[in-house]
């Protein structure tokens, strides 16, 4: 009898950009690759968000998007996206559906980017309801390199609860980073009484292709300005679309899918005559690595597209409510990985004067650890050893 596949449920709440789910994505992806040629079997599941599928992002083979009723954050505090009710009943709503994805699926290994008990702990009790009738699943935590401000990051982990509770419901915590760039632990931003759960995976850089396809990059010498998914980057952009490119270069900038319409039509009209301006580029990944510069925001994804490249960046990190960016920003500078602006020092002429250095150079970053997709890939083998014989078992009665 042929042995079942390793089923997997990757869990992002997406209130406000693309980062947790796109995190998500990649690793499935590579999953869904490496988990076959490990164990022999394939792997399927869903990659649950609260944001709808965006069509330039493929699935993998075997996985299928779940996608939760939205919020969305207004200041400090969730709403409803779209749902005309409180936000009481959509938690409810939302905690029901995980739980019976989560139950429905029964599967071996749970992905958590972030946010372990997600918005407003609807996912607190769908994960110990799991555990409480498939024992065997193991439940990950993944963070990225950089939490917060250690202050920030401290409060939220107080609101989970203590850490002896915690380690009732995580079995690893897996850190989307290289340690000897920014280590969460040391920083404060973990507590360390689960610092014997961690494993460093690395930066999520390398192997990103398969869920980055799209058109190939211009032959023409070009520099890349993206925001990522662009919610908060209009100075940015502004700033990037007035500015002079290089000489002999063209500038593609890519505004991302959640600015604005009004925004968007905004950078349009303030863009030279060398400067492209892109809602979306599919193949983003192929453009990094062909741009002669990069001018970015600082967000986990789109840096560490970066760091697979030798392509010099200039980093304009975001600085609130979060500090994140600015922190993540800072510590690569440090590693000689970016060159880095502050949001306050944006000018058309800053960014220009930059670019027309940078072009002439590359950035070697071989020193980094980016093989994070790799170590995950392995890091969830292991994981789900245990509960690979159990499935074998259950399929050969």
């Amino acid at each position: 009898m042929e042995a079942q596949p390793h089923r997997v449920l990757l869990y992002s709440h997406d209130s406000v950009g693309l980062g947790h789910l796109r995190r998500n994505l990649a690793i499935a992806h590579h999953l869904s690759a490496a988990l076959p040629q490990a164990t022999g079997r394939h792997a399927t599941g869903l990659l649950v968000t609260g944001l709808a599928p965006i069509p330039p992002y493929p699935l993998p083979e075997g996985f299928d998007w779940l996608t939760l009723p939205g919020v969305t954050k207004a200041g400090a505090h969730y709403r409803p996206r779209r749902l005309l009710t409180g936000l009481g009943p959509l938690i409810a709503l939302r905690s029901a559906i995980l739980h019976s994805a989560l139950v429905g699926l029964a599967p071996g290994l749970v992905i958590v980017d972030r946010h372990l008990h997600g918005v407003g702990g609807e996912l607190h009790a769908p994960l110990r309801r799991l555990k409480e009738e498939y024992p065997d699943t193991r439940i990950v935590l993944g963070l990225r390199d950089v939490l917060d401000a250690p202050e920030a990051a401290a409060a939220e982990w107080r609101a989970l609860g203590h850490p002896r509770f915690l380690r009732r419901l995580i079995d690893e915590i897996w850190v989307y980073g290289d340690p000897t760039v920014h280590d969460p632990f040391a920083s404060g931003e973990v507590p360390s009484a689960l610092r014997d759960l961690a494993h460093f995976t690395g930066y999520l850089s390398l192997g990103r292709s398969s869920c980055d396809r799209g058109a190939a990059p211009p032959e023409s010498p070009f520099i890349l300005t993206t925001v990522g998914g662009g919610a908060d980057g209009e100075p940015l952009l502004r700033a990037a679309a007035q500015m002079t490119p290089p000489a002999g270069h063209d500038h593609l900038l890519v505004a991302g899918p959640q600015l604005s319409e009004g925004a968007f039509r905004a950078v349009q009209a303030l863009a030279g005559p060398r400067t492209r301006v892109h809602r979306c580029l599919p193949g983003l990944g192929g453009h990094l690595h062909a741009a002669s510069a990069v001018i970015t925001m600082g967000g986990y994804n789109t840096i560490v597209e970066v760091l697979a490249t030798s392509t010099p960046a200039l980093v304009a990190p975001r600085e609130e409510p979060r500090r994140e960016q600015l922190i993540r920003a800072r510590s690569l500078e440090r590693a000689g990985a970016v060159d880095v602006i502050r949001q306050q020092d944006l000018s058309p002429r800053a960014l220009g004067q930059w670019a027309r250095t940078a072009v002439h150079h590359s950035v070697d970053r071989s020193g980094l650890a980016r093989d994070g997709l790799d170590i995950a890939g392995r890091r969830a083998t292991t994981v789900l050893g245990g509960h690979c014989a159990l499935a074998l078992a259950g399929g050969a009665q």
